[in-house]
């Protein structure tokens, strides 16, 4: 396995730069998730990794070697993308085994390989079978496998789990850490999904408009994050944003204040006050989630939607008046021309 270094990376397309920059290293067996909107420029930084791009500034570095100039077959990475990739007229053993057909390997050892990333990956059965006769899953396993054979300093995965339903996209996301930890690879991976990128990261990197927001353990951008759009991006559902400002130590919603105060749905609780201090808002309620262990419950606070949590058993009816609070311990603070965080008040 091996390091991968952007250092300054940036991206033009004709006159517009959309990578501006970038700086990143991602350490030797890591697990690194790009995370943000479309078109924030995660893929593009991906393929210019992989060498399908063409780097505009800046350098990349593969196990400390430069591989800008290099085409994608030299750099000895394998990407896995979206739409799988592998070929309907084959079995399940050549599409694992295509990329072996050209490699000066003995026989008996490509079919080792082959049978081996099989094994790993659950499809020994489905060897002699055609993609028709597989799961969604299944297919995107038989890419995975591909992959593996080749013996890859790194692995690249493009939205690799999008085109599977809900069910499937949990299950693989299970599979594919599972097999980062078995092999100990290098995995730099693309979602525009954060659920994906706080189940799966060792580290996260938000993007938006081809900068780097933040980067960190996923626990840290959830707990700490640097500004509002990585507030609302990683977590489900998105925080609270409310304006405000700071009355007595305490923070107090209202229009126009000069902060911007953040609380997770999670973390304020309906009808249940949590000592002195905090946040406490009220309002009608307009929508209700019954999620099983919780209720999630919409309600009205000067025109802006906020969401609170329940106890699964308690269900209030839409239109009622409820209370909801948080501790400061929880609030988050921004200002609110910035949207920066601000630090303890």
């Amino acid at each position: 396995m091996a390091t991968i270094t952007l250092d300054k990376l940036t991206k033009r397309f004709g006159k517009t730069e959309v990578i501006h920059g970038i700086d990143l290293d991602v350490k030797d067996g890591e697990f690194v998730v790009f995370v943000g909107p479309s078109g924030c420029g995660k893929s593009t930084t991906l393929r210019m990794i992989a060498g399908l791009e063409e780097v505009s500034g800046g350098e990349i570095r593969i196990g400390g070697r430069v591989v800008n100039e290099l085409d994608p077959k030299s750099r000895n990475i394998a990407m896995v993308f979206q739409n799988y990739a592998i070929y309907p007229h084959m079995t399940v053993r050549q599409n694992i085994g295509i990329g072996l057909y050209t490699s000066k390997l003995e026989k008996g050892e490509k079919a080792r390989r082959v049978e081996e990333a099989a094994r790993i990956l659950g499809l020994d059965p489905y060897l002699d079978r055609r993609p028709a006769a597989l799961s969604g899953g299944q297919r995107q396993r038989v890419a995975m496998g591909r992959a593996m054979v080749r013996d890859p300093v790194a692995f690249l995965f493009d939205e690799p789990l999008s085109n599977l339903d809900a069910q499937l996209r949990a299950q693989m996301r299970i599979e594919i850490k599972a097999l980062h930890q078995r092999l100990g690879a290098t995995i730099a991976y693309v979602t525009h999904d954060q659920v994906e990128a706080m189940t799966m990261a060792d580290r996260i990197v938000v993007m938006r408009d081809g900068y780097i927001l933040q980067q960190g353990r996923p626990m840290e951008l959830y707990s700490n994050p640097v500004d509002v759009f990585t507030a609302r991006f990683i977590g489900t559902p998105s925080m609270n944003v409310l304006p405000g400002r700071m009355e007595g130590g305490a923070p107090v919603a209202g229009a126009g204040g000069p902060i911007l105060i953040g609380v997770r749905p999670q973390d304020l609780q309906v009808g249940r006050r949590a000592g002195e201090g905090g946040l406490t808002l009220s309002g009608p309620v307009t929508a209700v989630e019954p999620l099983g262990p919780e209720t999630l419950v919409h309600f009205d606070v000067d025109g802006e939607t906020v969401i609170g949590s329940a106890p699964g058993s308690e269900i209030p009816e839409v239109g009622s008046r409820i209370e909801a609070h948080a501790p400061d311990s929880v609030i988050h603070r921004f200002d609110a021309e910035t949207e920066k965080a601000l630090g303890p008040s």
